[in-house]
């Protein structure tokens, strides 16, 4: 962890704003059915779930001060926090917990989630304050599921029930949550202002605004970070490593380096014939250099990917197949899937180029230099790649929902626990649904099933280190690497905590000294 953290000599005090950066516009303030990035950032402050994670990414009590299994891990009960208040004053209670759950397996809300609660038979109140979850069969993820957004039975039934949530203010103009945050005020492609909660359970937030400025560039929003328009943002390699060592930045910023939770990849669409065939992945996964790709993209700041799980990590295995670098096995295999060179060098099969669009999210530097060694290497093999780098929101909305893509340039974050279900399982290939690239393997789907239904970390591994191994083989995206999280924060917010969880996880505890605030509250 590379930081510079001020003193934490200066006194908490209240007041001031932060001003956050987010790439793209959010998509809903209603977190159950979104998977974006920057929706669920504000999400996060303005709801809670009923677990947490602490610095170390262990569970600790959010809205449940308490909970228990039953020996055979079937059964879940959660005693509640008394006297948590929603945003508009009404009661959290069991009932909330109940109507979330119900809201996210309801075939009318388009929830990306709902398999993560397929083995939950039931979910009743016990009283105000106890929920009791049963499952069908043990769950690896039952209880840290429960960290999800709990939402407000009072605002958002009748929504739910006639089949219009995507309707209900609460997903742009009202969203009421339990969080640190209160929503403020949404201006679509501008900002996102959040105002401190008085009755947030762990007291109330020392910082008494949050203003998320979108901006699409990461160029932009460095720009924006040394005038002081912005006060944190996460730092490109470039940045980091050639444009913030000098001292005066070092003054002013607090920055931080620790392995992130996320990897980039180069993803197909597998309903195109083309990219259906196995051969033509691994022939690109040989013609892409990923050593070219992570100097030349991240300076070194990344580790190779080769799969979906981190190295380091329990569950990651370094005993799969690999790709390296290798322009005449590429060659060979995409002659074996039937494609041959013409008289000007192009691959061709049944009389058709080899010509593909490959689309990414704008703004984001990196992505679109990896794109741009992507279209190179791929040159060089006698295939034609177009980039086309599109706006966040409409890139997910009007090409990834409804698979309207050839080939993307995207990244994944994973979670705390290593269950990829609703990523990689062949049931999760619906347009609301997280497995886009329309990925079927009944061994991964027997995997899966498998690692997700112990309780036994030791039976897990041999499952999950397998499906490390088919997934290395099938290929079905090319894994390029997990890039260091490179986060940098003003120095005048005091009580920034690095750890395992990043930097963010305890973000309401954050304050600026009286001396060093620069904006009226209000």
């Amino acid at each position: 962890m590379d930081s510079v953290v001020p003193s934490a000599s200066a006194a908490p005090a209240y007041g001031d704003t932060f001003i956050d950066s987010l790439l793209g516009n959010i998509s809903s303030l209603i977190p159950t059915i979104t998977s974006d990035n920057a929706s669920h950032e504000v999400g996060s402050q303005i709801y809670s779930g009923l677990v947490n994670f602490d610095k170390d990414l262990k569970p600790v009590g959010d809205l449940a001060e308490s909970w228990e299994f039953s020996k055979d891990c079937r059964d879940l009960t959660f005693r509640l926090r008394p006297g948590v208040k929603w945003h508009d004053g009404q009661p959290f209670t069991a009932e909330d917990v109940v109507f979330t759950w119900q809201t996210i397996i309801d075939s009318r809300v388009p929830s990306p989630y709902k398999s993560e609660y397929g083995l939950v038979e039931s979910v009743r109140a016990d009283g105000p304050d106890v929920v009791r979850v049963h499952y069908s069969q043990p769950f690896a993820k039952a209880l840290t599921n429960w960290a999800t957004a709990m939402l407000p039975k009072h605002l958002l039934e009748r929504y739910v029930r006639e089949g219009r949530i995507r309707e209900a203010p609460q997903n742009w103009s009202a969203p009421v949550g339990t969080g640190p945050y209160r929503f403020k005020e949404l201006r679509s492609g501008e900002k996102v202002v959040l105002v401190s909660n008085p009755d947030y359970w762990e007291g109330r937030p020392y910082i008494s605004r949050i203003v998320y400025r979108i901006i699409p560039s990461q160029a932009t929003t460095f720009l924006e970070l040394k005038a002081k328009g912005v006060d944190a943002m996460l730092l490109t390699a470039l940045q980091y490593q050639r444009q913030t060592s000098y001292p005066a930045f070092r003054q002013a910023y607090q920055r931080f380096r620790h392995p992130g939770n996320a990897y980039t990849y180069v993803g197909f669409n597998l309903k195109d014939p083309r990219f259906a065939d196995r051969r033509v992945r691994q022939a690109f996964a040989y013609a892409i250099d990923k050593r070219q790709v992570m100097e030349g993209v991240r300076l070194g700041l990344a580790r190779e990917a080769t799969g979906p799980y981190k190295p380091g990590t329990w569950v990651y295995t370094d005993k799969v197949k690999t790709y390296p670098y290798d322009m005449d096995k590429a060659r060979r295999l995409l002659a074996e899937a039937g494609w041959t060179r013409n008289s000007d060098g192009l691959l061709v099969k049944d009389g058709r180029p080899f010509s593909f669009e490959l689309l990414t999210n704008q703004g984001n530097d990196e992505r679109k230099k990896i794109a741009e060694i992507v279209q190179a290497q791929l040159r060089e093999l006698g295939v034609t790649v177009e980039i086309r780098p599109l706006e966040w929101a409409a890139l997910l909305k009007e090409y990834i929902k409804k698979r309207k893509f050839e080939a993307i340039v995207l990244g994944w974050g994973i979670g705390i626990d290593p269950d990829q279900y609703v990523v990689w399982h062949s049931s999760q290939t619906g347009p609301d649904q997280l497995n886009h690239i329309s990925y079927a393997n009944p061994e991964v789907d027997r995997l899966l099933e498998a690692g997700r239904t112990s309780c036994v970390q030791s039976e897990r591994v041999k499952y999950y280190h397998q499906l490390q191994e088919v997934l290395a083989d099938d290929l079905p995206l090319v894994f390029l690497y997990f890039a260091d999280a490179l986060p940098v924060v003003a120095s005048r917010i005091h009580g920034v905590d690095p750890g395992p969880n990043g930097v963010r996880w305890q973000q309401f505890k954050w304050f600026v000294p009286r001396s060093l605030q620069r904006y009226t509250a209000g």
